[in-house]
This record gives structure tokens, sequence and C-alpha cells, in this order.
């Protein structure tokens, strides 16, 4: 383990969610519609990183509400929208998304957010891509 890594635990153990590693990261977003002729490649930020959790070793006493842990979560975010290409006249070519500004430690919201463990990992194109730096 890094020195880093170790001093990152034990700060996070004694200040809770002050040395939590969530922030918001770059993330690319691979974007296509059938009946347009390319897929965009979106370059955005996400929120992603370490949140503090305690497990209680009552699990069995307390109830389902309070057994549940925190995520990194957005805390502000913005939509853009960007134009998907080669798409035909009477397909509508946007795509909104969203941009993580700021991230925090908090429950986990599933209007905005996929809070499952593992996902399948669908995050590629299969037909010729363009990039989109907004």
């Amino acid at each position: 383990m890094s020195p880093f890594f170790v001093m990152s635990l034990l700060f996070g153990l004694v200040f809770g969610q002050t040395a939590s590693l969530c922030a918001p990261s770059e993330y690319t977003i691979h974007v296509e519609k059938r009946e347009c002729a390319y897929c965009l490649a979106i370059n955005t930020t996400i929120c992603a990183g370490f949140c503090m959790t305690r497990d209680s070793n009552g699990k069995k006493l307390l109830l389902k509400s309070a057994l549940s842990q925190n995520v990194c979560t957005y805390k502000e975010m913005l939509y853009r929208t960007a134009l998907i290409p080669g798409c035909p006249h009477h397909t509508i070519p946007y795509y909104s998304y969203p941009v993580a500004v700021s991230c925090k430690c908090g429950k986990c919201n599933t209007d905005y957010s996929d809070c499952v463990r593992e996902r399948v990992r669908t995050n590629y194109c299969t037909k010729p891509q363009k990039l989109c730096n907004l």
C-alpha cells in the first residue's frame, strides 16, 4: 500500500467525510441512435470515488432504512446537450447528459444515479465514432 493511501485512510477514520475521495472525474459516454450514421463519444464529468461508511454489527436489530450506505453522488450538476451527427431529418438528433460540477457523499438517489453495484458494460460504439468535447 502506498503511504498516501494509508495516510488518507487514517485521516478519513479520524475526520469522516472530510477525507473522502469523492470528486468529479472525467468520463466518456458513447451515444448512438439506430437511425443515425455515427456514434458520438462525449467527454463529461461524473461523481466517482470513496466515501466513508459505518457498518453496524447489529444489522438484524435496525430498520433497513438505517442500513443504507453513503455513496459518491452529485452535489451540483448541470445538463448539456450534444448533436449526434448523421441523423435523418425525421429523427431528433440531440442527446442531453449530466455534467458533475461538485460531488458529495450521501444517499443514492435513483432519480439521477445508477445505484446498482455491478452494471452491464455497454459503453461502446457499434458505428463509426465522432468525438464531442464541449
